[in-house]
This record gives structure tokens, sequence and C-alpha cells, in this order.
């Protein structure tokens, strides 16, 4: 089958695969996504290489897991010599654009696109102050004041995020008229978006959407005898153990605001894509990053691997060369769906990948498919976002079961064809003895946790002297979006 003509790859940040129509939440408003889906593939066990934005990009970018690239943390830096999927595009000769959101570190601000509009809100080295972001400061990372001081406001994220969709349908306009006078054959455009994450802020009209429809989470938090250790500590990490039922009801009714409105961006950029006549010659796809908690297991934000955190929404259209209406159970992840994209595009596979095409299953759910997957979660100690000490966290997902390592500590292990919701923790049942142990020799097969904490720990001199190094001397950063405190506003909160 011949390959598309163009790629739209739209990437979003934070949004939990659970919150959407075409996943089955009855009360998100998604029908710029469930559209997609009726009208392409949508995959219902797709996952993340790792539960945190950086790292997850970078490995969807290089296909690469994060222990093969080195990057775990928000801090960490891609190697410039490493392809990319951008590269590979680029190879084809499809020059391949970028348009808002790459959370890259250091550099390289490109990783391979030709051409970039919009950029990112932060600079591009640590140690270079952000932006304050006035009202709401604190509140887009794990930390409690991002559930105090959520509610109806307004987030600079969302400016961005127009903004991203505004340059994103005039490059469209401008891609369409270099088609219809041969000046360009094809196109390649990523659309990089900042929601649904957090802050938990929505404006009032989507607010007001969701007001007094939106309950508590489920399943709630278990007892403190109950809770895994290492997510006791997480929770004592972020202060997030006792949070009130009036915190939880507003953060959640304002991220369901949130991935309303994203929707409504996602379908201004379809829209323009099919006024354009573009819409049959195209492949899109829709992915996140990673997911959100909203308080599922009594969590917030991501960083763990329960599904509402390391699943995400994954939909493929490809008018005549996939089917529409369809679903797919294949367990996939990110560094997959990149291998998938580049298979599409006729573009070379990347050097060093992880990810295998699923393109075949994708077009016929019969075909052979591998059904396992991995995620981790990696930090070094004095690093933000993780408990005390080093975190070598890897989960494993092969066919039914999900085993979920914690170096140092008890695994977890739960069947989700029989308990999606990860409420029974079958880990230390003799029963289940066998597919722990099983699962724990494939977690850790070319995966040393011992020898990972030591590279995590040999790099925080390194990650220190940059911080410093950029705080005196001050570089200057590229491909920026121009963030303001005032963007930033919070109507309603305790």
């Amino acid at each position: 089958m011949a390959a598309p003509r163009n790629l739209l790859f739209l990437f979003s940040d934070q949004h939990c695969a659970q919150t959407a129509g075409c996943y089955g939440d009855q009360l998100a408003e998604t029908p710029s996504l469930d559209r997609l889906a009726g009208e392409g593939v949508t995959f219902d066990a797709a996952y993340c290489p790792s539960p945190l934005c950086t790292p997850s990009r970078m490995s969807a970018m290089t296909a690469r897991q994060p222990y093969r690239n080195g990057v775990w943390g928000n801090q960490d830096v891609l190697h410039s010599g490493i392809p990319t999927f951008a590269h590979s595009l680029g190879a084809a000769g499809l020059a391949p654009i970028l348009i808002g959101r790459l959370h890259s570190l250091g550099p390289d601000q490109l990783l391979g696109y030709s051409e970039r509009e919009v950029g990112d809100h932060h600079a591009n080295w640590t140690g270079v102050p952000r932006v304050h972001m006035g009202a709401l400061e604190g509140t887009a990372s794990p930390d409690r004041r991002s559930l105090r001081h959520s509610g109806v406001g307004q987030s600079a994220y969302e400016i961005k995020d127009e903004d991203v969709t505004e340059a994103a349908l005039n490059r469209l306009d401008r891609l369409a008229a270099d088609l219809e006078a041969g000046r360009r054959e094809r196109f390649a455009m990523t659309v990089g978006l900042m929601l649904p994450h957090a802050p938990f802020v929505a404006r009032a009209q989507d607010y007001s959407r969701f007001e007094g429809r939106v309950g508590l989470a489920e399943p709630r938090a278990p007892a403190s005898k109950d809770d895994h250790p290492w997510i006791a500590a997480w929770r004592e990490a972020t202060d997030s153990r006792d949070v009130s039922e009036a915190e939880e009801v507003r953060s959640r009714t304002a991220y369901y605001g949130l991935v309303a409105a994203m929707d409504r961006m996602i379908g201004r950029i379809l829209d323009r894509l099919e006024a354009l006549g573009l819409r049959d010659d195209t492949l899109v796809v829709y992915a996140s990053d990673h997911g959100e908690q909203i308080g599922a297991h009594g969590l917030w934000w991501k960083h763990t691997f329960y599904e509402s955190s390391v699943r995400v929404p994954m939909i493929m259209r490809w008018p005549g060369g996939l089917p529409a209406g369809e679903r797919r159970n294949q367990i996939v992840n990110l560094t997959d769906l990149t291998a998938t994209m580049l298979d599409a595009m006729g573009a070379p596979a990347l050097p060093g990948s992880c990810g295998v095409s699923f393109l075949r299953a994708a077009e016929d759910e019969t075909a052979p498919w591998i059904d396992r997957t991995y995620s981790e979660y990696c930090q070094a100690s004095r690093m933000d976002w993780a408990p005390p000490g080093t975190t070598q966290n890897r989960m494993i997902r092969d066919g039914r079961y999900k085993l979920n390592y914690y170096h140092g500590y008890r695994a977890q292990l739960f069947d989700l064809a029989e308990d999606p919701l990860e409420e029974s923790d079958l880990a230390g049942s003799s029963r289940y003895a066998a597919v722990r142990d099983a699962l724990t020799a494939d977690v850790l097969r070319g995966w040393d946790p011992e020898a990972i904490g030591r590279r995590l720990e040999a790099s925080l001199p390194e990650k220190e002297l940059m911080t410093d190094w950029a705080r005196v001397t001050e570089p200057a950063s590229t491909y920026l979006w121009p963030m303001r405190a005032e963007f930033n506003r919070l109507n309603a909160a305790e």
C-alpha cells in the first residue's frame, strides 16, 4: 500500500486516556477526538515509556526507552547525536515542522525538525529562573498548591495552546498553498499542546459545564496499612495524603474543562485540514505523553505506573489506509508509535530503536503482535519529584498482567482483565508466585537497577555544574513563547 502523502501528529500533555468520550467516559466532552476515533483506529492499551514529560517525549522522539537514551528526568539533556523521529522524516525528504511544545533541555531545540514555531514556555537550561506564574505559582508541578489553588481562572498554558493552534492553522494554509503550487510534495507536522496539564484551572465557561457533575475519583486511596511503601513515600514527598473532598472535586472539575478546551483546539485543526482538501491524503495521529491520575487511588499528577498515569490515548486516522471506527487491544507504546509513523510514511527506521511498527496490526486486528511493553520512572537523589534516595522503578505489561518493580521495595502485580481499577495487588499471593517471578525476571532482563542507580548518581555533579553555569552566565534561550505571570489568574479557591 502506498504511503500517506502527509503526516499530522497531535501530541498533548498529561491527558488521561480514560477522560475522553471515545474511551468510555460519559462525562467528558471530546467531540473532536470522538470523531477522529470514529474515522480511524483507537488503541485501548497504549502506554508511555515514562510517566514524566521530558523522558517520555525524548523516548518517543528516539524510539528508545529512557535507559537507552539516558533521559530519565525533566533535567536531563538528550544527546544531539542520537537520531530522532524528525531526523528520519527529514531523511525521507519531508522537512518536518514542529509547532509548539518539545520540552527538550539543552542547546538543541530542533532535534531534527527543519522548522519550529511558537516554542516552549520555559528556558532551555536549568539554572535560568523560570517566569513566575503569578497567582498559579507552583501549581504546574506535583505540589499541594496545585490542588489548593484550583478551580475557575486562566492558565498561561491555555493561552499558549491558543497561540499554537493559530500557528498550526496558518501553517496548514501555507502548506496547502505550497502543495497546490508544486513547491512541496508532502508535509509532516507535529503540533505540541500543553493542555490538559496542570494547573487545574479552567476558564469559567468550561468549568461551569462540569460543575456539580464531577464526583470523587475511583478507586479511593487505600488505607495507610495497605498502601505500597514507595507510593506512600511519594504521597509524603508531594504532600498529597490528606486531600479534602473540596480540593479533589474542584481540581477534577477543572481538569474536565481543560480536556474540553483542548478538544476544541484539536477540532479547529482537523476542520482546517478538511477545508483545505487535505483530509484524505493525511495520516492524523493523536496521543499524549503520559496520563493524569486526577485523584484515582488518592493520587495526582503522574509519576506512577497506575493506568491513569501510564496509559495514554492513541488514535490514528488514515482514510483508505486504515479501517474506520475500529479498536485495537494490542499492547503498544509511544516508542512503537514512532516506529509505526515512520513505517507508514516510508521513512527509515531509527537505529537502536526499541520501538516496533504496529502498522500491520492497525490495519488488521488479527495481525501478530508482541503484546508486551515497558515503562520506567528513575530519578537521582537530590532531584525533584521523587521520594528521598535514588528511584529505580520499572513496569512491564504482558498480556493481562502488569508488574510494577520498585527497586528496594516489594513489587505490585495486577490482573487487568479481572481488576481494571488495580485494587487487588496479587504480588504476595502464592497462587500468582509463578507469574510474579516470571515477570520480575522479564522486567529486569537487560535492565540493571544497580547500574542505573550508579549512572543516575554519577550524573548529579554534571547537572549541578551545568545549573551553576547557567545561573551565572545566563545563556540565551531559543524558540521561547513569551510567558508572563499576569497570564495566570485564579477566581475561585479555598
